[in-house]
């Protein structure tokens, strides 16, 4: 059912906005309907000053540049600043919309550290979360099904927002049509040859568009629920040591098992440094030998081993970077950002017993200790890794702080519960609160 008001209030839209966390707020405008209606939003809530807009041209069509251009102009009617960043380069043939959307996002985010916000704000309406939920129920997700968050977290620090999730697109054209402002419609969005539309077609049947709105917010409710219960797991019944996760296989035994199945894919991928989670119905199989006296086992990049002090998890030791010239903020193996280490050579350290740390293998298994050592980044002088690197180095010196790999580039408000728990393990910087007070955005 659209909303019955025709024009959205911004002081509910966004109530419970902690605007003052950036001085700067980057809003996303491509030119649609949507975009321009939410700076339009915007700029009755904040002074114009206080925002920014910018325009990704993907340069895949003929206009896409002066549309990009016209979008400027609305911009600057308003008295908002205006970029526009163009996607250059050669396109793929095939994947076309998935790296569209990685440059987006990649560009969005380098417009985002060139003004210094920290949150960007993004038109998707509760049309585009609709039609989400019902691709990814045809593709048979499961966590996925809660669909886009009201906020999230992109590379550990810049939020995108997204308060229109509640709004229907229709109302936000009203709303346009009430207040003589134009927009420009994609000719792609009536091209069946494009998944979204045709699910969009689908979705014009009421009934249909109600249940992927009531399964989106179900299953939010749910990945918050499961989350804050994996989270507690983590914090009680696993331990950090050197390079290594111990669980305590008893009390992830005794857990509520959909928990635990989550808990131990979320430990799997941040000791293996994968921003996937691994296959639940493995990661079940796995929880299922918890009660054996001896196993060892290996997922998701992850080696697992019972010993007697429990269950210890560590890296790998095949498929690890090979020595290159690292970058600042880099992400090295999925594991750590590194910092301070422009033009210095960064490869894992490998098996060199003559500067491993001895103090390292207090509590826990040598061997072990030093084979999940071996995969830590180091600085590698005249050929060889001579330096491990840690959180802390001498003042202005290169150093790798771990992050959560499953959330370390995305983070949505729904998983904050346990990437704190997972960050607070690891010793890794924790994640910076929502602005929004909430999970969810408000209604319009």
């Amino acid at each position: 059912m659209l909303t019955a008001l025709p024009e959205p209030d911004p002081a509910r839209l966004f109530a419970g906005i902690d605007f003052a966390s950036s001085p700067t707020v980057l809003v996303a405008v491509s030119g649609g309907g949507d975009s321009i209606a939410l700076l339009s939003l915007l700029a009755r809530h904040l002074p114009p000053s206080r925002l920014a807009a910018v325009t990704i041209d993907h340069a895949l069509r003929p206009g896409s540049a002066a549309e990009a251009e016209a979008a400027g102009r609305f911009c600057r009617d308003l008295g908002v600043r205006h970029s526009i960043s163009t996607w250059d380069g050669p396109k793929p043939a095939t994947g076309l919309s998935a790296a569209a959307r990685d440059a987006r996002y990649r560009l969005l985010a380098q417009a985002a550290r060139d003004l210094g916000a920290a949150m960007l704000f993004s038109g998707h309406t509760q049309d585009d979360q609709a039609e989400t939920v019902a691709m990814r129920m045809a593709r048979g997700e499961g966590r996925g099904l809660a669909g886009m968050a009201p906020a999230t977290l992109l590379d550990g620090r810049l939020w995108l927002m997204r308060p229109l999730l509640g709004v229907r697109r229709e109302a936000l054209r009203a709303y346009l049509r009430a207040n003589g402002i134009g927009w420009a419609d994609d000719p792609t969005n009536e091209d069946a040859a494009y998944e979204r539309v045709r699910v969009r077609r689908r979705l014009s049947d009421p009934a249909a568009f109600a249940d992927a709105v009531r399964i989106a917010e179900q299953a939010a409710q749910e990945r918050v629920r499961l989350g804050e219960a994996a989270a507690g797991l983590i914090a009680t019944a696993v331990s950090p040591l050197p390079g290594l996760i111990r669980i305590d296989p008893d009390a992830f035994l005794a857990a509520d098992s959909a928990a635990a199945v989550y808990a131990l894919r979320l430990l799997l991928a941040t000791a293996g440094g994968s921003e996937h989670l691994p296959d639940e119905t493995r990661t079940a199989a796995l929880l299922g030998r918890f009660g054996e006296p001896a196993f060892r086992a290996s997922l998701s990049r992850t080696t697992l081993e019972r010993r007697k002090g429990g269950i210890y998890l560590r890296r790998e030791a095949r498929g690890l970077p090979e020595p290159h010239i690292a970058a600042d903020g880099e992400i090295w193996d999925g594991r750590f950002r590194l910092g301070t280490v422009a033009g210095a050579i960064v490869a894992p350290f490998g098996t060199n017993q003559a500067a491993s740390p001895a103090r390292a293998f207090a509590d826990a298994p040598p061997a072990l200790a030093r084979a999940a050592l071996a995969t830590f980044p180091a600085i590698v002088r005249d050929g060889e890794p001579v330096a491990l690197l840690g959180p802390t180095s001498h003042p202005g010196g290169p150093t790798s702080m771990p992050v959560a790999a499953p959330f370390a580039r995305i983070l949505p408000s729904f998983d904050l519960a346990p990437a704190r728990a997972l960050s607070r393990l690891i010793g890794g910087e924790l994640p910076p609160p929502s602005p929004y007070a909430g999970h969810s955005a408000p209604r319009p």
